[in-house]
């Protein structure tokens, strides 16, 4: 029988096979199937993943949540941390409390100062100051050069300990008996009064000993006025207040000047309780304006003005008195509201305006130089401390003409005494008394010469006429 009478017999119906089975092609026919094993080279193996959501939603699983139970309350849990922390941290607070205590106490311990003893060579002497070297120090130390008994040379070897460090001049506090100074700092206290003793000086002030302890004197509070030579209180005892006490660090700061002014203040109390109006007091100039002078009496400044220096007329102050010029001077004005005072030079010498009318009598002519001018007349000094006014009725100034226009300042004229007034210390000066005076003498003069003139005539008519005699003949007639 052919093959194409043959009916075909149909195949059973293919099992569900999975999508990567089904995917993977099929063998050809009469092939050997591909071994197991890692691809031929080249070739990637094909990795197909498989995921909930290439799934439908009904073949995925689910969880039960209500069955995982673990039996652990968050309050339970919480209280349980908080006792291990608890356990883990006992003791710690007290420690903590310990330690902070501990080193509060180790901080109010003041520090000792070194208290080793070291061989020190001088290297260099300035002044008042011995500078040497210390081993293993990176700083210089300084002795003052009256802690020696000998004059020190440079290269001697010499004991000593170091007292501190002096950080404002970047040295080493050194003492020379070979240990640190043994000294009482509760013997100094803030505000006390001490005596201190100068040993050395410095750009800054003194250095000073007070109750043995090292102190320091700030130039600003030597004196209350500035002071420009520092050398003059070496060696010297000076009364002075503490105003700074660090024993930790081993700084003693005392001032002259609180002194000082605390003295000044309970002077000048009774100073303007007693001060009254004409005393003569002595003083020092302290300070020179275009307006007069500072005289320091004691407890108070006093003001001496310009036309207080002298009783003639002033240019300049400095050409009366000097900076520091010691001076007697009586007290003009005083204001104790206001604490002020006015003082007076020229009052210590009499006024030249008691014995004017002695020395210049109404009626004297003499030559003035003009001081000033000013509308109604020009102001000019006869003497030294004695100025007259020429009043401009006095002037006999043509009709149109000014005062400057007849008179110059610095220049002399003659004038005349016509009026004097001691009390308000006046004196009138007349240039047209001169004038009408001398017109009055050349005009009796030129009468005099008129009569005499007259007189010389009359005696000459009263007189016989000589007769003439000729020298020779007259010729004619018999």
């Amino acid at each position: 029988m052919s093959d194409e009478n043959t009916t075909p017999t149909p195949s059973p119906a293919p099992a569900e096979i999975p999508a990567a089975e089904a995917a993977a092609p099929a063998p050809a026919t009469g092939a050997t199937p591909a071994p197991a094993g890692p691809p031929a080279t080249g070739e990637r193996p094909k990795i197909v993943k498989k995921f909930f959501k290439d799934r439908p939603k009904d073949d995925r699983p689910k969880l039960d949540l209500t069955e995982i139970s673990t039996g652990v309350k968050l309050r339970q849990l919480d209280a349980d941390i908080e006792a291990e922390l608890a356990s883990a941290m006992s003791g710690f607070d007290d420690r903590m409390t310990t330690d902070t205590k501990a080193f509060k106490e180790n901080a109010a311990k003041p520090k000792e100062a070194n208290s080793g003893r070291f061989m020190g060579t001088v290297l260099s002497i300035h002044g008042k100051d011995v500078f040497l070297d210390i081993p293993g120090r990176r700083h210089q130390g300084l002795l003052p050069y009256s802690a020696f008994e000998k004059p020190p040379v440079i290269g001697d070897q010499i004991e000593v300990g170091i007292e501190g460090f002096d950080s404002e001049n970047g040295v080493l506090r050194l003492t020379k008996d070979g240990s640190a100074m043994s000294v009482d700092w509760s013997s100094v206290k803030k505000g006390q009064t001490v005596e201190a003793r100068v040993v050395g000086t410095n750009k800054g002030g003194l250095s000073v000993e007070v109750n043995g302890i090292r102190a320091f004197l700030p130039i600003s509070q030597i004196d209350m006025y500035r002071v420009e030579n520092i050398e003059q209180f070496m060696n010297q005892k000076l009364i002075c207040q503490v105003m700074e006490v660090i024993p930790s660090e081993k700084n003693l700061v005392v001032s002259r000047r609180a002194l000082l002014e605390a003295d000044r203040k309970r002077l000048e109390e009774s100073f303007w309780n007693d001060i009254e109006v004409g005393q003569v007091k002595k003083g020092t100039i302290r300070s020179i304006q275009k307006f007069g002078a500072f005289v320091n009496i004691g407890a108070a400044d006093g003001l001496l003005p310009i036309s207080e220096l002298m009783w003639g007329r002033v240019g300049k102050v400095e050409d009366v008195v000097k900076d520091g010029q010691q001076v007697e001077v009586k007290v003009t004005k005083v204001d104790r509201e206001a604490r002020r005072l006015t003082l007076s030079l020229k009052s210590m010498t009499e006024s030249p305006w008691m014995s004017i009318s002695e020395r210049l009598p109404i009626g004297t002519n003499l030559k003035a130089k003009i001081t000033r001018i000013a509308e109604f007349g020009a102001f000019a000094e006869v003497e030294p401390g004695i100025e007259g006014l020429i009043h401009i009725s006095e002037m006999g100034l043509p009709r149109g003409r000014r005062i400057r226009d007849r008179f110059q300042e610095n220049k002399e004229y003659d004038v005349q005494v016509v009026s004097i007034d001691k009390e308000a210390q006046r004196m009138g000066l007349s240039v047209q008394a001169i004038e009408v005076a001398k017109q009055k003498t050349e005009a009796e003069a030129a009468k005099a010469e008129m009569a005499a003139r007259e007189a010389a005539e009359e005696a000459a008519e009263e007189e016989p006429k000589p007769k003439k005699v000729f020298p020779f003949k007259l010729r004619g007639g018999k």
